[in-house]
């Protein structure tokens, strides 16, 4: 019944339910070497159809009936590159032209060829070719359109993965930026800081001297004046020279350049004994708590820094509150990761000390700023700005760091991470100093200091201790006395002076005299500096004259340590 060679869609498919038309066309077909296939009526070539066809042959009657609905829907669904050609066997006189219902459907199928019968088969045969022949540039171009989305779907991957490496590119770019921003205003800040603390360890060294000749003299004075009067002025300068005294030393603190004296220190016991102190600092509107870790691990820190650097945190604190308010001070062990800001500490074990309070909090542009010398949200006249700044440089000295947690208008926390010590805390020192009695001149000190003002306060204060004094005005004098005089028992020298420094004259007099005690007296120690001494070799500018006697008395006394 029909000959079906060759690909499905090369195939004709023939419609004729009625006589021998059907077969005489598909016979003609095959022996042209057309694939064709006679179908039982127009719901079996639309079958067909979605198999594939070349082209769909179709007598004019069977157009006549009811069948030709889903022919014409299908025709109506075929996908833009399609268009089926249909050729139509119409009888003689193109009957269907008077069947106006037919020639609608005619004109739904869209793409008809018109054959009337009989029909000569080379006619057949060359219309069916020629259909065959656009249908197979239908299929061509199908295959074209399919290359070319195939192609547009490549390029849009390829465009969309681009466009994501772009993208993430972009956003590894950004945080790239950021970091260098960040890392940048880091750098420019710890220059900043690190040039204010030259400023300020350069100018501590004259400070210190003039504020040591203004306390010893009047000290000396004080001694001497019976008037009441002018005893409470002398007093008021003291006052005043001693806060001078301690804004030098908060200005080092900030610089990291003091000497300080790391021991292994309980932290619960430091707040603990601080605990009446910070009570009658904060006065009587303000709640003190505290927060303590059981098992809290020993710091390594000065505890005498950091009794100040909690004084001074809680002073901070009470001027942040109206009258009432929270004040806590809690410790804990923490451990803590990879530093995000140049105050953070390193990572590691730390000891936390904690100063938190429920004050007015600070803004976003103030927290920017804490850690700067000199800057202050306080009146003028209320405060320095170097109370933070020294707890900076105390903590980063230390080899810890200081974070600082704030929200406008409710409260304030800074907290300063201190290394962890593995050593058993030491106890508070509670050694009594002796002082050596008046007419005692068989201990010889020389003091060696280039301003003569300062060397002038020191050997009257020794003089008044009874001891006996030899001055000299630089190192290169104090060599020439040391080799003229045998009975030096102590050499007290400045740390900073011009050609040859305390430390170059302390080497060249240990090599003549080994066993010679040494007295540093420094009103700045950069703290590399005197790596090899301990506290008590030191003695900071401006000291008092109990002072001086624990120290002299210490390195002279019985007691003293070997050297």
């Amino acid at each position: 019944m029909s000959s079906e060679a060759g690909n499905l869609t090369e195939r004709a498919l023939i419609v004729a339910p009625h006589g021998r038309d059907g077969q005489i066309a598909s016979a003609i077909l095959a022996e042209a070497g057309v694939s064709a296939r006679v179908c039982c009526g127009l719901e079996d070539l639309v079958g067909e159809l979605d198999a594939g066809a070349g082209v769909a042959i179709v007598v004019e009657e069977a157009l006549l009936g009811l069948g030709y609905g889903r022919l014409v829907q299908w025709i109506e669904d075929q996908p833009p590159w399609s268009d089926l050609p249909v050729v139509l066997l119409a009888g003689r006189g193109a009957g269907i032209d008077r069947n106006g219902s037919a020639r609608r459907v005619v004109q739904a199928l869209g793409n008809v060829s018109f054959l009337e019968r009989p029909f000569h088969p080379t006619t057949l045969v060359s219309v069916v070719q020629a259909a065959l022949r656009g249908r197979r540039r239908q299929y061509e171009a199908r295959e074209r359109l399919e290359t070319i989305r195939a192609a547009e779907e490549s390029l849009e991957r390829r465009v969309a993965e681009r466009t994501a490496e772009l993208e993430s590119a972009n956003r590894q770019l950004a945080s790239q930026i950021s970091e260098r921003e960040r890392v940048e205003s880091a750098l420019h800040h710890a220059q900043r800081l690190e040039a204010v603390g030259q400023l300020t360890s350069g100018v501590a060294h004259d400070f210190n001297n003039l504020l040591m000749v203004v306390l010893g003299n009047i000290r000396q004075m004080q001694k001497r004046e019976r008037d009441a009067a002018e005893q409470r002025r002398l007093s008021l300068i003291v006052d005043a020279a001693e806060r001078g005294a301690q804004l030098t030393a908060q200005m080092l603190a900030f610089s990291r350049r003091q000497k300080l004296d790391p021991r292994s220190v309980d932290l619960n016991e430091t707040v603990q004994r601080m605990h009446d102190l910070l009570r009658s600092t904060m006065g009587g509107s303000v709640q003190l708590e505290t927060e303590l870790q059981a098992d809290l691990w020993p710091a390594m820190i000065d505890p005498t820094q950091i009794e100040l650097v909690i004084l001074n945190l809680a002073i901070n604190a009470r001027d942040a509150m109206a009258v009432g308010g929270r004040l806590t001070v809690r410790t804990a062990n923490v451990r803590r990761g990879a530093p995000e800001r140049p105050e953070d500490p390193p990572a590691g074990e730390y000891v936390l000390v904690e100063v938190r309070d429920t004050g007015e909090g600070m803004s976003a542009e103030v927290l920017s700023k804490v850690f700067e010398p000199f800057f202050t949200t306080k009146e003028v006249g209320k405060g320095s700005g170097l109370g933070l700044s020294q707890v900076y440089g105390l903590a980063k000295q230390s080899g810890g760091g200081v974070c600082i947690e704030s929200v406008l208008g409710q409260g304030a926390s800074v907290q300063v991470y201190l290394p962890r010590s593995h050593a058993a805390p030491t106890g508070a020192e509670r050694r009594s100093w002796a002082v050596a009695p008046f007419g005692l001149t068989d201990h010889k000190v020389l003091v060696v200091d280039d301003d003569e003002a300062v060397r002038e306060v020191t050997a009257g204060f020794l003089l008044d201790l009874g001891y006996a004094v030899i001055e000299a005005g630089s190192g290169g004098a104090a060599l020439e006395v040391l080799d003229l005089h045998d009975g030096i028992e102590l050499l007290l020298l400045d740390f900073a002076m011009p050609g040859m420094n305390g430390a170059e004259l302390a080497r060249e007099a240990r090599a003549r005299r080994p066993q010679l005690p040494i007295l540093f007296v420094t009103g700045y120690a950069d703290a590399q500096a005197l790596p090899q001494l301990g506290r008590e070799a030191i003695l900071h500018k401006p000291f008092s004259q109990q002072e001086l006697a624990a120290k002299v008395y210490a390195a002279l006394g019985p007691d003293a340590p070997e050297r």
